[in-house]
């Protein structure tokens, strides 16, 4: 019976849980008494992941996207706008200020950069699906994953090396706390935990990026909520 009764749920019917690092001044941090800033939080689940422990995902897909946004508190909190790397977007102006890329005009609105990690969240229980958005200072962080699966080696049959899949190794997702002349923030350290050991797993990482890449897989992406401390960001520029 494995199935049965999901028929008729699309993708539009289901919302992808975003693997988010929470900041000092995440409103949800009133709500869970065991979170604290630096810890990793589901947002369908919310389940919260001790920062320093951290969790284990395989990836499967990965997109780039340029996300345009509506001044903090001037909009419903959805995207204006999601652009790929070749599709043409609105011009914009960075500010000394911020850091920010606001679209010419003087209306306010800006595009960030965005990272999309799509992985398989591991646990005792099994597996589910997330996404990992990272931007800002932590594009970095995602260049470096993307490097650290790129450079990987395998040997073959035929004794030459070949570059083995994204989704065939299991990684360490964990936050570390960051700073620069404006302040402090926690972002997300990653680190290589070893070969993915169940093929059953392994398929069904290849299945999800297979989704994703295709165009099946539905993102809602939100605005982070403003920060208690009049910033514009959690993190600073």
């Amino acid at each position: 019976d494995a199935g049965l009764g999901l028929e008729n749920v699309t993708s539009e019917a289901l919302a992808l849980p975003f693997l988010k690092v929470l900041s000092r001044q995440d409103p949800i941090l009133d709500d869970l008494d065991t979170a604290k800033a630096g810890d990793i939080y589901n947002t369908v689940t919310s389940k919260v992941y001790p920062g320093k422990e951290g969790v284990l995902v395989i990836p499967c897909a990965f997109q780039k996207r340029f996300i345009q946004w509506a001044p903090r508190g001037a909009g419903s909190g959805a995207p204006l706008g999601i652009f790929g790397p070749a599709e043409t977007r609105p011009s914009t102006e960075r500010s000394a200020e911020d850091n920010k890329d606001y679209v010419v005009g003087g209306t306010g609105d800006y595009i960030e950069q965005t990272a999309q990690h799509y992985v398989l969240l591991l646990s005792e229980e099994g597996s589910e699906r997330a996404l990992v958005a990272m931007k800002s200072t932590q594009l970095k962080k995602s260049r470096k994953w993307m490097s650290m699966i790129l450079s990987r080696q395998m040997q073959g049959k035929n004794g030459l090396p070949f570059t083995p899949p994204m989704f065939s190794h299991v990684y360490r997702l964990t936050t570390v706390s960051q700073e620069n002349a404006k302040g402090s923030w926690h972002g997300w350290e990653v680190a290589m935990e070893g070969k993915v050991q169940e093929i059953n797993m392994y398929h069904a990482a290849k299945v999800f990026g297979e989704s994703v890449d295709s165009g099946q897989v539905n993102v809602k992406h939100q605005q982070d909520a403003p920060t208690n401390a009049g910033l514009d960001d959690s993190i600073p520029f």
